[in-house]
């Protein structure tokens, strides 16, 4: 029983046809489709300094510093360096190492003070000479003036950043803000309260250490002299206390106490003089290196970065685009394949179903 011819099915024989993925076929699909591989990063590259052109421009001021350094360690010299390139201070005051200033500079009572501070007024309305809080200037809505003042610490928070070399013991500021005036104005303000919350620590610091010493210094001499006057008393009532092994006991025992008394006076004392030396001396000196200036240049956003980083991904999105399109048209055509394929078979099928009923005869 001879079987009805299959139509011969035609196409192309696509890569998924053959198994193998050459660099030929890429090539291909990329140079049949470079309209879209080429105009999706001009696309890309226009829509980015678009977008550039909507947003705020943003100027980043700097200025760096150096605290004084606190007493010096005892540590070996090579010893101390090698721990300060890890950023470990060594046997010196944590509270006058760098990493501690950089902390302080973010801190809220700083922050609440900058804020609360007057600026020349950088918008472009205002008029020679008008002056501007920060806090208002930042038009922050809160629901209540704590509200307000709460959100403008995070905001300046978020506008500045701090970076300590280990090494040199440097502090750099860095503030961001729309404007380029206001941007070193913050900077060299926020190392001015630095300066003077360091200087008013210090000092109420070195003040409350000489009344403490000062106070012990008027107990302990009371006692030198109650111990001397308990001594005297003594001798004057025993004048042959070396014939007597009970007096000559009582005798060094107080002799003992005058000398502890005597010891304990003499340090305090000394301790005294030098908490007042302190407390006028001790006024930890920031060191300005570069005070902030107006920049510029602004810092955000960078056009050609932004232009660089559009066409990037407008040529992946072409890519992907080009392919997604080719693998359509090939799976349209390997489905137009399947159906006459399908139907092909189908009619053969119902040919040889035909051929196998058999026909019934006519009546009589």
């Amino acid at each position: 029983m001879n079987q009805p011819q299959q139509p011969p099915v035609t196409g192309a024989r696509g890569p998924s046809e053959r198994g193998e993925v050459t660099l030929l076929d890429l090539a291909t699909v990329l140079i049949k489709h470079w309209r879209l591989i080429v105009g999706l990063p001009l696309l890309g590259a226009i829509a980015a300094v678009l977008i550039s052109f909507a947003m705020r421009p943003s100027y980043s001021a700097s200025t760096s510093f150096v605290p004084e350094g606190g007493p010096n360690s005892r540590l070996p010299a090579g010893l101390a360096g090698l721990a300060g390139q890890f950023g470990v201070s060594l046997g010196a005051d944590a509270s006058r190492s760098p990493r501690f200033y950089a902390d302080v500079l973010k801190s809220r009572e700083v922050l609440e003070r900058v804020l609360g501070s007057y600026y020349a007024d950088p918008r472009p309305t205002a008029q020679r000479g008008d002056t501007i809080r920060l806090l208002d200037l930042l038009m922050l809505n809160g629901r209540s003036a704590t509200d307000s003042l709460s959100q403008g610490v995070r905001a300046l928070r978020n506008s500045i950043s701090t970076q300590v070399d280990n090494q040199t013991g440097i502090v750099r500021l860095t503030v961001d803000s729309r404007y380029p005036d206001l941007a070193s104005g913050i900077a060299n303000r926020l190392v001015a309260y630095l300066n003077d919350f360091n200087a008013q620590t210090r000092q109420s610091q070195a003040r409350e250490r000489r009344k403490f010493v000062e106070q012990r210094v008027t107990t302990a001499e009371a006692d030198l002299r109650a111990a001397e006057a308990a001594t005297r008393s003594f001798l004057e009532r025993n004048r042959s206390w070396q014939q007597s092994p009970q007096l000559v006991f009582e005798e060094g025992r107080l002799r003992r106490q005058v000398d502890i008394r005597q010891d304990v006076y003499l340090t305090l004392n000394r301790e005294y003089e030098t908490a007042k030396i302190e407390e006028v001396n001790d006024t930890p000196v920031i060191t300005v290196i570069d005070p902030a200036v107006p920049p510029q240049l602004r810092s955000s956003p960078r056009r050609s970065l932004l232009m660089g980083l559009g066409m990037v991904l407008g040529a992946i999105g072409g890519v992907f685009v080009a392919f997604g399109r080719e693998y359509l048209d090939r799976a349209r055509q390997q489905g137009e394949i399947s159906y006459r394929t399908f139907t092909s078979v189908l009619a053969g099928a119902l040919e040889e179903l035909k051929r196998m009923v058999p026909k019934r005869s006519p009546r009589p």
